[in-house]
């Protein structure tokens, strides 16, 4: 048996001024792969998640989508999560 995890993490500084990415691909507990925003790239954490960084940094349409996430998938549900979150302090 194994398992798998693909976990997605948004990093919010002063509000959205300043948003990080983090993509985070995890096999068996052990971090193998990750894509930061501010590296612009995957970066293998482990020699496991060699060949899938590799592969991944080659396909370009793959990698402009990651990187328009910032806007797309974080700062929009920013927008989407402030009213519970932001108006709760």
């Amino acid at each position: 048996r194994f398992l798998e995890e693909v976990k997605f993490e948004c990093h919010f500084f002063n509000g959205t001024e300043r948003v990080r990415l983090l993509e985070r691909r995890v096999h068996n507990q052990e971090e193998s792969v990750r894509y930061d925003s501010d590296v612009g790239e995957y970066r293998a954490v482990t020699e496991l998640g060699r060949p899938d960084a590799e592969y991944w940094n080659s396909q370009k349409d793959l990698l402009e989508r990651r990187r328009a996430a910032v806007d797309t998938y974080c700062r929009h549900n920013y927008g989407v999560g402030e009213s519970f979150t932001v108006q709760r302090r």
